[in-house]
């Protein structure tokens, strides 16, 4: 064991490196050498360490598997041009991961655990961030209860870990996306503003019914009415009317805040847009597209960036897009990049520097 900036940290005695190459890798199917591992026990975060990534030794009746308090996050490290590694808005993360700990009746993560942590494991790894284009090295913090009682009540020991994985784009091709109004992905008073790992395994199902029609992803109307739209699948979702930039707003707690959502509004708003988050039907994005008037349709999130679509189709009526000609998105893209790969100077303070 040797220590580097006060976590004990455990070495690879060879890379895996070596045998995977960066280039055209898929998303979320290797992992680094090193993972961060941490414990709550008694009140406190203990036996935190930097080790080989390694398969976890579980109880078949540690908690989270029964009664689901699980939450995680997803962060991206980027190299400068000098080959420097930074951490996208990694508080940013920090905070949200918090919120979505104290819905879920789940202890609170230090920041000196999260973020610096982070920042160290990924400074020992950082020879896995792929310098491509629309490649990076994607961060997966995620915490879960691990009492090995059955019990419906909030565990009192859990575990927090971070592992990396070197990663292309999620989606390689504009999407096409199918609006759902059959199930519900979110209640208000429920946990649709956390990213708990029971919203995402609830959603697989509509998914696969989307898919078998064809499209690639659903986006989600409100459980009430089924008249407003929500978040698509792994993203949140704008839309150009004009010259306006819409996107649902918050205040419901339905919707995922995503990172990459608040930093597509700063960004719209510099390139001119007006940006309104609120409350939108359904049935005004099919009134602006028959008037000519709804330009573009974009997703936005961590693992998806800026993803565009294509189609949309709403009970029969199908929306389609020539995505060669949309303007907004491809710049609000090629503004992320810039910032994230340090072509153009971090005025907003988003790049951690590892």
């Amino acid at each position: 064991m040797i220590a580097a900036y006060g976590i004990p940290v455990t070495r690879v005695e060879r890379s895996k490196l070596h045998d995977i190459p960066l280039e055209n890798i898929p998303f979320g199917k290797y992992f680094t050498d090193h993972m961060l591992e941490a414990d709550y026990e008694n009140g406190e975060w203990k036996n935190i360490e930097i080790k080989p990534y390694q398969p976890l030794l579980l109880s078949p009746s540690v908690a989270a598997l029964h009664y689901g308090q699980a939450i995680f996050e997803g962060i991206k490290a980027y190299k400068d041009k000098e080959g420097n590694p930074f951490i996208f808005r990694p508080v940013d993360n920090y905070k949200r991961f918090n919120l979505s700990a104290e819905r879920m009746q789940m202890p609170t993560v230090p920041r000196e655990l999260f973020v610096e942590g982070m920042r160290q494991l990924i400074d020992l790894d950082k020879n896995w961030i792929p310098e491509k284009d629309d490649h990076s090295l994607y961060i997966r913090p995620f915490m879960f209860s691990s009492d090995e009682l059955i019990g419906v009540r909030p565990s009192d020991t859990y575990k927090f870990m971070i592992i990396l994985s070197p990663t292309g784009p999620y989606y390689v091709a504009p999407m096409r996306i199918y609006v759902e109004e059959h199930y519900s992905r979110a209640a208000p008073g429920g946990i649709g503003y956390a990213k708990a790992a029971g919203n995402y395994g609830a959603s697989m199902l509509v998914t696969a019914e989307a898919k078998k029609k064809g499209y690639d992803q659903v986006l989600w109307t409100d459980a009430l009415e089924h008249k407003y739209v929500q978040e698509i699948g792994t993203m949140n979702v704008f839309f150009i009317i004009g010259d306006k930039a819409i996107t649902p707003d918050l205040t419901q707690g339905t919707i995922l805040a995503g990172v990459t959502r608040e930093s597509a509004v700063t960004l719209l708003e510099e390139m001119g847009y007006k940006v309104e988050e609120r409350k939108i039907s359904i049935d005004e994005l099919v009134e602006a597209y028959q008037a000519g008037s709804l330009n573009e349709v974009f997703g936005t999130g961590t693992a998806a960036t800026i993803s565009l679509i294509k189609e949309l189709r709403y009970k029969d009526f199908v929306m389609n897009f020539d995505v060669s000609k949309w303007e907004a998105a491809p710049e609000l893209k090629k503004r992320l990049n810039d910032i994230r790969q340090s072509k153009v100077i971090d005025k907003h303070g988003w790049m951690y520097k590892v």
